[in-house]
């Protein structure tokens, strides 16, 4: 029998896909107040990737990766997905969103993703909210699995985890016996 224990906090991030700076600036505010203040914001950068949003919120989309300082219970996750609903619809206009924020956290072992859309590989958490394991820490790297969206996998994106998952250990203090497994 395995002895159940209670979860270690999470890093929280998120990424916000908008168009316009000023959105983005809004949305900011917004996540400041509900989840606390962030301690890693990315440049701004393309999101060109795919075109997935494009026909509801435009072309030339950028996107800004960030986390928060407060470290959270991971079951927190679908809550989390709620509130930032909530801010997306707050910025929609006509039907159409001015910014997509996808939640998620980090972990010494892995990434996962906050969705509302079930498919084979995610686990249903609470509230209509799935688990995408987006990425997992092996060999010092963040590798991607089949069902890893390509801009995740990419070395860019993965470089910025790995920053942020460097905060997350000092910031846990965690430590491991043999890190070249995590």
């Amino acid at each position: 029998m395995s002895q159940l224990k209670k979860s270690k906090p999470v890093k929280l991030i998120m990424s916000i896909i908008f168009k316009k700076k000023e959105v983005l600036e809004y949305v900011m505010s917004d996540l400041n107040r509900a989840f606390g203040q962030t301690d890693f914001v990315t440049e701004i950068l393309p999101f060109d990737f795919t075109d997935y949003y494009c026909k509801e919120m435009g072309s030339s989309l950028k996107r800004q990766f960030i986390s928060f300082l407060k470290l959270i219970p991971p079951e927190m996750l679908p809550k989390i997905k709620f509130e930032t609903n909530q801010v997306e619809l707050k910025y929609t206009r006509n039907g159409s969103r001015q910014a997509n924020i996808d939640p998620g956290y980090i972990s010494a072992e892995r990434l996962v993703l906050a969705t509302g859309k079930n498919f084979t590989h995610r686990i249903y958490l609470n509230d209509g909210v799935y688990a995408d394991l987006t990425l997992i820490y092996q060999n010092k790297n963040f590798r991607p699995l089949p069902w890893t969206y390509p801009d995740y996998a990419s070395p860019k994106i993965k470089e910025i985890f790995k920053q942020i998952r460097e905060k997350y250990l000092l910031q846990s203090h965690l430590t491991f016996d043999n890190n070249d497994k995590l």
